[in-house]
């Protein structure tokens, strides 16, 4: 049903540094950025095996108490298929929507609490086109 990781969910506390880590450090290469109202508060970054890294900018991260992982994402080719599977199962998921990268997208919750996020990318989706994504 799943063809993959597509990308795990940060949040950054500094954006330059948390690209710097990632890019200079680890060898992944800025995809690309997130605008609202003309600043950039996240990118996607590739990582050499293909996935995703998607940071975004965050005021405060409690190390001890929170998380900066903010979700998973698996890619579908086949997203109402997989509603329709996890359903079946009794999984609550939402509908699908286009969300503003241009990828359909579903979410639901895995039985510990994590955020589990579902893309299906279309020929318009910015991690095939590399597009910027511009935020509401």
């Amino acid at each position: 049903m799943i063809r993959g990781l597509a990308h795990v969910c940060i949040g950054a506390l500094d954006l330059a540094a948390t690209e710097a880590f990632y890019c200079a450090g680890l060898g992944c290469a800025r995809h690309f950025d997130f605008l609202r109202d003309g600043a950039r508060v996240g990118f996607y970054l590739r990582v050499p095996d293909g996935t995703f890294i998607e940071a975004f900018q965050q005021d405060e991260i409690d190390r001890r108490a929170k998380s900066p992982i903010s979700h998973l994402c698996f890619e579908t080719g086949d997203l109402d298929g997989l509603i329709g599977h996890l359903t079946s199962m009794g999984c609550e998921i939402t509908e699908k929507t286009l969300g503003g990268d241009h990828s359909w997208q579903a979410w639901t919750t895995d039985p510990n609490g994590v955020r589990i996020e579902f893309h299906q990318y279309t020929v318009e989706s910015c991690q095939v086109t590399k597009w910027d994504c511009v935020l509401d």
